[in-house]
Parts: structure tokens; C-alpha cells; sequence
């Protein structure tokens, strides 16, 4: 039953926090919201609501170790096969206007993380800043989004509904997020259980996935279609919102204690994946198919021995 509802709580999340995005960015629309307005928050917020209700839902339940697992696991999986896959199909330009600023950004709020898990606490104080960053870092993508009103745009018009329909997505999207992240938890917990896992295990390798599907599924249409180097701008920025609103709501309303063994080597992976970017975005400014190759791989060892370690533990 607890991979049932861990199965059940991720299809649950992904078709809630579509509809969710869907419903609101219509009646945002038929309201007169400006679609920079709508795409730097409801779509940013919406986009990412799984991650949030799964860690608030751990954090709540009294199991930090999936909550920090899941925000910097997902982290990881951008930066490795949701950035990898893509770029085997085509590959990805760090070329694309914003693409060095936020990556600069992305590496230097990974390591304030870094240091403040070093005190193996996670406070509300700490939230608190995180999600000043959060707006600061808002205001600041609103000088620049006009560059890219068109990505947004149409971004917007393939979600727009009538009114009835609108509401309808909106409420389904707000319940099955909340349904969603307690099954998600619940399995979480209980094949954490089954297989002797630390919370923080499943936390960093199955939900972490699970809640990045929908992110790695629109990367690898995005190559499909040739328009793969949006893709990164997209990654980057999630895995901002990632530390900056998902930790940083989480920590405002539970301080998280951090484990020793996230603090010392998954925070540092975390930085390090996000750091190697840094040189693609300012040398050969792409990710080709072999640099996809080996973040593949990267990933898939990476899994490998945190479940094995897990396990042995």
C-alpha cells in the first residue's frame, strides 16, 4: 500500500498542479493581469506547488529528512538528467538572455544553504530571509521578463479556459495538491520503512523524481520541438524557486533539523552539480550530446549509492 499511495500521491500532484496553473493563469487572464504578472508568480508558484506541499506535508509530519530530500534532491535531478536527457535529443544553449545572471544567482544562494545547514538547523529566521530573497529575486526577473513576453505569453494563451472551466481546474488543482502531498508523504514514509531507508533517501531519489517529472517531461518536448535552450532558463529558475520558496516557506513555518550526512555531502553535491554550469554558461555556452551523456550517468550513480548507502544503513 505504501507504493500505491506513493505512486498514487505523485500522478495526483502532477495532474493537480497542471490544473492548478491551468485554472488560475485563466481567471488571472480574464481578470486583466498583466502575462509577465501572471507568468512570474502564478505560473512560477504553480509549476512548483508539488515540491512545496510534499515538503511542508514531511516537515509537519515531523520527517525533515524527506522535506530537505525532496527540495535538494530535486536540485540535483535539474542539474543532472532533467538538463541531461534533453540535451542528448538536441543540444542545449546556456546562450539564452538571463541564462549567466540567474546561474551565478542559483550558485550563490546553493551555497548560503550550504552554510546555514553547516549549524544543522534550518530556522525560521533563516526561512525568513530565504523568502525576502524570494521577492527581491521577483522584482528583479520583472525588469527583464518583457525580453521574453513571448515565451510567456504563449505560455499563457495554451492554458486559457472559459470562466466555469477555469474555477472548476483551480479548486481540483488546490485539493488534489493537498491530497496529493499526504499520499505522497504517507508512501513516502511507509517505503522508507519497508526497505530500511532513512527519510532522507526517499526524500532525495524517488520523490525528488517523482516531483521533477513534470519539469523533465517539458524539457525533453522543449528538445523535441528544437526550442531546447529555453529548458535551461526554466531549470535554473526552478531550482531557485526550489531553496528560496520551498525551503524558505518550509523553514517559516517548521524549523528543519538537518541531518549530518545532508549538511556534509548532499548540500556539497547540490552546490557542486549547480556550480559546473557556471563554466558551460561562460566557455562553450552548450550542453552537447556527450555533456548529456555524462549528467545522465552522473545522476544515475548518484542515485545508485544514495539508495545503496541507505539500504546498508
Amino acid at each position: 500500500m505504501a507504493i500505491v499511495f506513493l505512486i498514487a500521491g505523485l500522478a495526483l500532484l502532477a495532474l493537480a498542479g497542471d490544473g492548478l496553473v491551468r485554472g488560475s493563469v485563466s481567471i488571472a487572464q480574464r481578470l486583466g493581469i498583466p502575462p509577465i504578472v501572471v507568468g512570474l508568480t502564478i505560473v512560477a508558484f504553480g509549476t512548483s506547488a508539488p515540491e512545496l506541499i510534499v515538503s511542508l506535508e514531511a516537515a509537519l509530519r515531523g520527517a525533515p529528512g524527506l522535506a530537505l530530500g525532496n527540495v535538494i534532491g530535486s536540485n540535483i535531478t535539474n542539474t543532472t538528467i532533467v538538463l541531461g536527457l534533453p540535451a542528448i535529443i538536441a543540444p542545449l544553449s546556456m546562450a539564452e538572455r538571463g541564462v549567466r545572471g540567474s546561474a551565478i544567482f542559483m550558485v550563490a544562494i546553493s551555497a548560503f544553504m550550504m552554510m546555514e545547514a553547516s549549524d544543522l538547523m534550518i530556522d525560521r529566521w533563516t526561512g525568513f530571509r530565504l523568502v525576502l530573497l524570494l521577492v527581491l529575486y521577483l522584482l528583479f526577473s520583472a525588469r527583464t521578463a518583457y525580453l521574453n513576453r513571448q515565451m510567456v505569453v504563449e505560455e499563457i494563451e495554451g492554458a486559457m479556459l472559459g470562466l466555469p472551466a477555469a474555477i472548476a481546474f483551480t479548486v481540483f488543482g488546490a485539493i488534489g495538491l493537498a491530497a496529493g502531498g499526504k499520499l505522497t508523504t504517507e508512501g513516502a514514509l511507509g517505503v522508507a520503512e519497508i526497505l530500511g531507508l532513512a527519510d532522507s533517501a526517499v526524500g532525495l531519489t524517488i520523490v525528488a523524481l517523482g516531483t521533477s517529472l513534470p519539469e523533465l517531461a517539458a524539457s525533453i518536448a522543449a528538445a523535441l520541438r528544437r526550442h531546447a535552450g529555453v529548458a535551461v532558463g526554466n531549470i535554473i529558475g526552478s531550482n531557485i524557486f526550489n531553496i528560496l520558496g520551498i525551503l524558505g516557506i518550509t523553514a517559516l513555518v517548521v524549523p528543519l533539523d538537518v541531518a549530518p550526512e545532508l549538511a556534509s555531502v548532499d548540500i556539497w553535491i547540490m552546490f557542486l552539480t549547480s556550480f559546473a554550469l557556471l563554466p558551460l554558461a561562460y566557455t562553450t555556452r552548450r550542453i552537447g550530446r556527450l555533456g548529456g551523456v555524462l549528467l545522465t550517468l552522473a545522476y544515475c550513480a548518484y542515485t545508485i549509492v544514495v539508495l545503496s548507502h541507505g539500504m546498508a544503513n
